[in-house]
């Protein structure tokens, strides 16, 4: 009966976990099939637009080395809750008004959010589940993926049924959050883990001092940055190419749905197949060859195009996870080349959407954008070759 206990108890966490990780998107990705409406809304450029992306993601990277500590300070379950707390008031606020200023102020607050839990729900994935971790963090980008794809298919849908408001659109994302709280707080009632005993195997590693881990740092990097820089930026251009916004918005969520079931997949996958680094340099060529079909495609190519860049990005965020969890050889390196990785790569990731948007509001075409895209790809195929030869 206690192992049958136990197994329910092991469920209910994971599904808890899997909840929290649908809100850790919708707040940054929910933008993009909206990107024209809030442009012609709040007459902005493209530039200003693409902040909309970037405050949030650098916001992950500025704060996610504070989750180990507020995760010692208050425990997983007050930490988890306060920062879901705080991603339902940012999403609930956009329910207010047409506003520029409460869009970037909203976005600032769910990066910071979402900065957070990263960390601390990687940290207690590896050490509640040391066994199972590379399914459990599967399940968790998993959680990512779909939260990812439901705003992609559902916030324009929002948009026409709350006739045409893009405020009703956004802060409709608010009651997922409250979904996951209440479970959360529910089910991680009675799971605190005791604190790590003391290492005594080895000194842990400072990870900003190992070539590595910044290695590592900077493929989480760039891949983050094709994964935020798609969202926000595929259905534009799919619509320069002259797809309608309903049509642009269908092929972003077909991407998004190809992303989540990869998501769950590739992970599972690695268990009978587990080099990492073979998995990235299939998933290195694909890319390419899906970035230059979008570039230079039309009709039946774009969605093939579309597809494999969706397989591309599902791979190569769970591998992005597992990474630092592969090199950590206690709990508390496990924290701080997570923290690291998360924090550097997304503020690198940050950087790309606004020169997306730069380089559009100076051209007028997205030519720049697709070159962009390939140097990306280019650039993690340079860092598994490091990876390999280390």
């Amino acid at each position: 009966m206690e192992k049958k206990q136990w197994r329910v108890s092991m469920v209910l966490v994971v599904v808890s976990i899997f909840l929290v990780a649908l809100n850790m998107r919708p707040a940054v990705t929910g933008i993009g099939p909206l990107f024209n409406v809030l442009l012609d809304s709040l007459h902005i450029s493209n530039t200003k637009m693409s902040f909309l992306t970037s405050i949030p993601v650098f916001c992950m990277g500025l704060f996610a080395p504070f989750a180990v500590p507020l995760q010692r300070k208050l425990g997983t379950k007050t930490a988890i809750t306060l920062l879901l707390i705080i991603l339902t008031i940012a999403n609930g606020l956009r329910f207010l008004q047409e506003s520029y200023v409460l869009l970037v102020v909203t976005s600032f607050a769910a990066g910071f959010a979402i900065a957070l839990i990263g960390p601390i729900l990687n940290a207690y994935i590896k050490k509640k589940f040391p066994a199972r971790f590379t399914t459990v963090v599967g399940i968790y980008s998993f959680g990512i993926g779909t939260g990812a794809t439901l705003s992609a298919a559902l916030s324009l849908p929002f948009y026409n049924h709350f006739h045409e408001s893009w405020t009703m659109a956004l802060g409709s994302w608010a009651i997922l959050a409250i979904i996951a709280l209440c479970i959360w707080i529910l089910t991680i009632q009675n799971q605190e883990l005791p604190e790590t005993a003391v290492c005594t195997e080895k000194v842990a590693r400072n990870p900003w001092k190992n070539v590595r881990a910044w290695t590592i740092l900077i493929y989480f990097g760039l891949q983050t940055s094709l994964f935020f820089s798609m969202m926000s930026w595929l259905a534009p251009m799919l619509q320069d190419k002259g797809f309608s916004l309903g049509a642009a918005s269908s092929m972003l969520t077909f991407m998004s749905i190809v992303q989540m079931i990869g998501n769950i997949s590739v992970p599972i996958l690695m268990e009978k197949w587990p080099s990492r680094i073979g998995w990235l340099f299939s998933l290195g060529v694909f890319g390419i060859i899906g970035f230059v079909l979008l570039w230079v495609g039309s009709g039946t190519l774009l969605w093939i195009a579309v597809f494999i860049i969706g397989i591309v990005l599902s791979g190569l965020f769970p591998i992005g996870l597992l990474l630092p969890l592969d090199e950590a050889r206690n709990d508390e390196e496990a924290n701080s080349w997570s923290s690291m990785v998360l924090s550097g790569g997304f503020m690198i990731s940050a950087i790309i959407p606004i020169l997306i948007g730069y380089c559009y509001d100076m051209t007028g075409n997205h030519t720049f954008t697709y070159a962009i895209f390939i140097t990306l790809m280019l650039g993690i195929i340079a860092t598994i070759i490091f990876l390999k030869k280390k």
